[in-house]
């Protein structure tokens, strides 16, 4: 019974919308009805299966939702009035993210942004029909939300402007949707609020809607949310821990290039989409997309404290778990290693050089705050951000993955723009620690955790802590640690070459 839908209005009309910002992005059809096709089938013929989307932006879930429960029920619901109104009452709801969104959705799923209007294809008594809008409160306590964590200082506005106090969040607000069961929540979530830091920061916000979804305790939930939390992201090292160790999450599906889910949104670290069955206990299928393709391996998420995102690096990082227990990560600084900020800049004279952005100048001793017996050894940085955008690949699928990779001597100190990767006696050590970061298997093994745009210390939590009293090659390593000629392949195939030295500073 699709034709209804095709007389009422152009179906592929959401596919046309432009996103309201990268963090609040529709969820195209196509995209929709792939996230979909992960529920079993026979809840399309279930007239008692109830289906919740808490973030309602086109109300595309909702409509390609009401599309199969249309022709799954036509044995029960042989009239195709009555089987409307027992879909569209009893199976649909919906809780929009903005005033505009619940108009836009119930355009979507009733054909009119007023389902008691003369246009509805079925008739409620209230404008709202089961897609509500609330425009819900931030609660403010030390200058966030107690609920959400806004920033008071950027959200604590006119009434009349967009709260972005989301109600599925808020808990004051969404116990009455705690008390509905669901067999189904499904939706695309806001990706993040501004916390009120400098250069426009934000904070993730996505996986409260997933925590939330899951406190519902629906059969199944499926959920679209940026990959950043497999590795890295601000605020997410609980949900991250508690994710991987879910054992209902049957299946992942990772998109190492947003595009191919949002054409035109620049997002860094890519997208993925997950079902969590809440009856299902085992390994998890996970699906990695590129261009269109998918392969899937079975795999315990927990294995590792981040999530390895290619199907194919899982075998080589646990050969170099298997053969080491010395990694990198443990000699890595952590973010500002001397205590300077990025904006720092060289003084007009002082005993040490400072390495910054814009290449090295003399710097005051009382100036170092932190890193204090470091300043007189060698040391190996690199820059925080990688080298290639949004963290992504380039067509062939190569990345070089870091951007700067220098020494500093004795008596040089840098900026927060690079980290320290580790510190020597020996000017020759710390040298043969810069040549083996250039080379492709440590790089490849970064990649493997720097999914976004940030390298940092845990970036370096699959790199050997090897011998660097002695040079390295990647033939070498390849040996040490037992890679086959496909896994060679492999790294060689995704790690671009990378001269020593390049991008130093004059």
């Amino acid at each position: 019974m699709s034709s209804l839908f095709e007389q009422t209005y152009n179906p592929d009309v959401l596919s046309c919308l432009a996103n309201l910002s990268n963090d609040e992005v529709f969820t195209p059809p196509e995209l929709a009805n792939q996230m979909l096709d992960l529920l079993p089938d026979e809840l399309w013929s279930d007239p008692n299966a109830k289906f919740l989307d808490p973030a309602c932006k086109s109300g595309v879930f909702l409509r390609e939702i009401a599309k199969r429960l249309i022709e799954g029920l036509e044995g029960e619901f042989p009239d195709l009035q009555e089987r409307l109104d027992h879909i569209y009452h009893e199976q649909l709801y919906g809780i929009a993210i903005t005033e505009l969104t619940s108009l836009l959705s119930r355009r979507s799923l009733y054909c009119s942004k007023y389902p008691n209007g003369k246009y509805s294809i079925v008739h409620f008594d209230g404008p709202e029909g089961n897609v509500r809008f609330r425009n819900v409160k931030h609660t403010w306590a030390n200058g966030r939300c107690i609920y959400c964590g806004a920033a008071e200082k950027e959200y604590s506005r006119d009434s009349a402007l967009e709260q972005h106090a989301y109600e599925f969040i808020h808990s004051e607000y969404s116990r009455k949707t705690q008390n509905m069961k669901f067999d189904v929540v499904v939706g695309n979530p806001p990706y993040q609020l501004s916390d009120g830091g400098n250069n426009a920061s934000a904070m993730p916000i996505y996986q409260k809607f997933v925590e939330q979804s899951k406190k519902l305790m629906p059969r199944y939930l499926v959920m679209i949310t940026p990959s950043r939390w497999f590795s890295g992201g601000r605020g997410l090292d609980t949900y991250r821990d508690t994710m991987l160790h879910d054992r209902r999450i049957r299946t992942l599906v990772d998109f190492e290039d947003a595009n191919e889910c949002f054409p035109g949104v620049d997002m860094s670290g890519g997208v993925s989409y997950f079902l969590w069955d809440r009856d299902y206990d085992g390994d998890c299928t996970v699906v990695n997309m590129k261009n269109g393709v998918g392969t899937s391996q079975e795999r315990d998420l927990g294995r590792y404290d981040i999530l390895i995102r290619s199907n194919e690096a899982v075998s080589i990082v646990d050969k170099v778990c298997g053969r080491t227990s010395a990694f990198l990560a443990s000699s890595v600084s952590s973010q500002k290693p001397f205590g300077l900020r990025t904006f720092a800049k060289p003084d007009k004279d002082g005993e040490l050089i400072l390495r910054w952005r814009e290449g090295k100048g003399p710097l005051q001793r009382d100036k170092v705050t932190a890193g204090l017996d470091w300043v007189d050894k060698w040391k190996v940085i690199v820059s925080r951000v990688v080298y290639e955008h949004a963290g992504g690949t380039d067509a062939q699928g190569m990345r070089r993955v870091l951007s700067i990779l220098e020494v500093l001597g004795p008596q040089e100190v840098c900026t927060e723009t690079y980290i320290v990767v580790k510190t020597f006696d020996a000017e020759s050590e710390a040298y043969n620690c810069r040549d083996y970061l250039a080379l492709k298997f440590p790089r490849f093994l970064i990649s493997q955790v720097a999914s976004a745009q940030m390298v940092n210390k845990k970036s370096f939590a699959f790199v050997p802590d090897v011998d660097f009293t002695r040079s390295w090659t990647d033939e070498e390593l390849y040996r040490k640690y037992g890679l086959t000629e496909d896994e060679i392949s492999y790294v060689e195939a995704h790690t671009k070459e990378m001269s020593v030295g390049e991008g130093n500073a004059k």
